[in-house]
């Protein structure tokens, strides 16, 4: 039985073969034809752009890497649009009286509440004194004055203390004394250099802006230099107020270049272009009193080389008040200032720092600012100004 179980399983596996042997010589059934593929196309190769002749050569040499030694200058000339006008600055003479009603809002409101009777009593002599030191007249001043008011009320029983004020106001803020600007005058062939120092935020770099209006209303061709390297956007700022007066302006190509170079360039171009006058704004950093020494020391020797300054002018916010003060003998040390630029005099009771700075340091104010406006900067006008602050 095992023997038929074998030779069985042999006889069909046998079978099986000779099946398969077979079927191998019989083509195989033809298979279902495959969806068409589409045809992938050669990608052809991108044409070069047409080639626009130009004057340049076929071969370039590299760019040359920029210096290191010192930034480059330019002088950037008004950047008007075509269409657009320069504005017409008002004239210097006219200024100051259209902006005197806006010194009498300040301490000359304060004055009044003491003259609201003919006589001063021990009461008004105490609140005098109280209004001139709130006004930052400063404690030596007012002494100085109360003392002179008194003997002069002595000596001229007629006069209203009023009249005694404004001719004691007068002795000490000395109508007589030269302020105008040491510039030249327009068109005589020799170019004059002003530096416009002071610190951040008291509206220096509009006050050289202004300044520029005032002297293109005179007569005068001017250039500023944008020495502020430090601050952002000084330079912007200065070349738009330029722009809108028609007057170019030299400044460096980058944030953070020596200010001494911009210096340097400012003065050789306003020599080059036989211009009147050049305003030179530079950035202030009080904190740092040998680095600002430093800074202003250099440019003015540098700008000594082409041409040494005219003016040296300080610009102050008078709403600082005695602190204005102490900034003014910082400066005095580092430059040899000749005037003072008194800003932010509108509405403020602080208009005795005028007196405060003429009397401890020396130096005249030559024009205050009294607004927002471009031409509300103002040569200054002693008697004028003493009217304004008694509201006469």
């Amino acid at each position: 039985m095992a023997g038929l179980v074998a030779g069985s399983a042999i006889g069909l596996a046998w079978w099986r073969r000779s099946r398969d042997h077979s079927r191998t010589g019989q083509a195989a059934p033809p298979s279902k034809p495959s969806a068409p593929q589409p045809v992938k196309q050669a990608k052809s190769p991108t044409r070069p752009a047409p080639v626009t002749p130009t004057d340049a050569p076929a071969t370039t040499e590299p760019a040359p890497a920029p210096p290191t030694s010192a930034p480059s200058t330019a002088v950037q000339p008004p950047a008007l649009p075509p269409t657009a006008a320069i504005d017409a600055p008002e004239a210097s003479g006219s200024r100051l009286a259209r902006l005197r009603s806006r010194i009498r809002g300040g301490l000359g409101e304060a004055l009044a509440s003491v003259f609201r009777t003919a006589a001063l009593t021990d009461d008004d002599w105490d609140l005098l004194e109280e209004t001139l030191l709130l006004a930052d007249v400063g404690a030596g001043a007012t002494d100085e004055l109360l003392t002179g008011l008194r003997a002069r009320l002595k000596a001229n029983p007629g006069l209203t203390p009023r009249e005694a004020l404004r001719a004691e106001l007068l002795v000490v803020v000395d109508p007589a004394r030269d302020r105008s600007l040491q510039l030249g005058s327009p068109g005589d062939g020799a170019v004059a250099t002003a530096v416009v120092v002071g610190v951040n935020g008291v509206g220096k770099t509009t006050t050289v802006a202004k300044l520029a209006r005032v002297l293109v209303a005179d007569g005068h061709t001017v250039m500023l230099g944008a020495a502020d390297t430090f601050r952002a956007a000084a330079a912007d700022q200065l070349q738009t107020w330029g722009a809108r007066v028609g007057v170019p302006v030299v400044r460096a190509d980058r944030e953070g270049a020596d200010p001494a170079s911009v210096a340097f360039t400012a003065a050789s171009a306003a020599v080059e272009a036989a211009t009147d006058v050049l305003l030179i704004d530079t950035a202030g950093r009080l904190q740092n009193k040998q680095g600002l020494m430093d800074e202003l020391g250099k440019i003015v020797r540098v700008l000594s080389k082409v041409r040494e300054p005219s003016e040296v002018l300080l610009v102050l916010d008078a709403t600082t008040g005695q602190n204005g003060l102490a900034q003014a003998k910082v400066f005095g040390e580092v430059a040899p200032l000749t005037g003072i630029v008194l800003t932010k005099l509108d509405g403020t009771a602080k208009g005795g720092i005028v007196i405060a700075v003429q009397r401890e340091l020396g130096v005249p104010v030559k024009f205050i600012g009294l607004g927002e406006g471009p031409d509300d900067l103002a040569p200054f006008d002693a008697e004028q100004f003493v009217d304004s602050l008694l509201g006469e």
